[in-house]
């Protein structure tokens, strides 16, 4: 059997005892830390060095903003995701770091199996927000599409538009199959091709297109 993919994580607060508590949750529950930063400069620089897959980001560090952060990981690692762990779920705050390019946003109020589960999401690609906070996300990138005269993108078949509403809510290739009584691979196919149709990469950016496009909640 193929040993899982190991999920290495960067963990960004200014408060140390709460930083180190969730690195070592984190490490206790099978995950690998490689990194930590209390600040948005320090965070930029060491995720370059150390390459996470998921970052772990708190939005008010130490007087940086976490926001600024985000984009600059992205920067320079557009292909690690972000998932926000903040005590504020003021609204302003949410749609900020997500267009700034964060896959999620988790209250600090969630348990400890709640964020492994979190962060286990986000390295696969998958929106993971704290209940509530979804719905204000897909609000407000449909308002802002309705607003939107931008260029036209390529039009996906009425399956292909399936498949991508069931990408962006969570499900695996084989689920989608069940659900739809497709095989895997052809599911997979239908995938493939939107990706090249959407000029993408990944399933994140797919998921991502999809919230902005309203599909994932509908």
């Amino acid at each position: 059997m193929t040993e899982p993919e190991m999920i290495t994580v960067m963990v960004v607060d200014d408060h140390p005892i709460w930083r180190e508590g969730v690195a070592r949750d984190l490490t206790e529950r099978g995950l690998t830390v490689v990194a930590t930063a209390a600040d948005a400069d320090a965070a930029v620089r060491i995720a370059a060095a150390a390459r996470p897959r998921v970052v772990l980001m708190d939005l008010n560090l130490d007087g940086t903003s976490g926001v600024r952060a985000i984009e600059g990981i992205l920067q320079k690692l557009p292909e690690t995701r972000i998932l926000v762990l903040s005590a504020s779920g003021e609204h302003t705050d949410v749609l900020e770091a997500v267009k700034a390019g964060a896959t999620g946003y988790l209250l600090k109020s969630a348990g400890a199996d709640e964020l492994l589960a979190a962060v286990q999401r986000t390295a696969e690609g998958f929106p993971v927000f704290t209940p509530g906070l979804a719905g204000l996300v897909l609000g407000e990138y449909r308002r802002l599409a309705g607003e939107s005269d931008g260029p036209a993108v390529p039009a996906l078949t009425e399956r292909e538009t399936e498949v991508l509403r069931l990408v962006a809510k969570g499900l695996t290739a084989r689920q989608i199959g069940e659900r739809l009584v497709l095989s895997h691979r052809t599911v997979e196919s239908h995938v493939q091709s939107t990706l090249r149709k959407l000029q993408m990469h990944n399933r994140a950016q797919l998921v991502r297109y999809a919230i902005e496009r309203g599909l994932a909640g509908d």
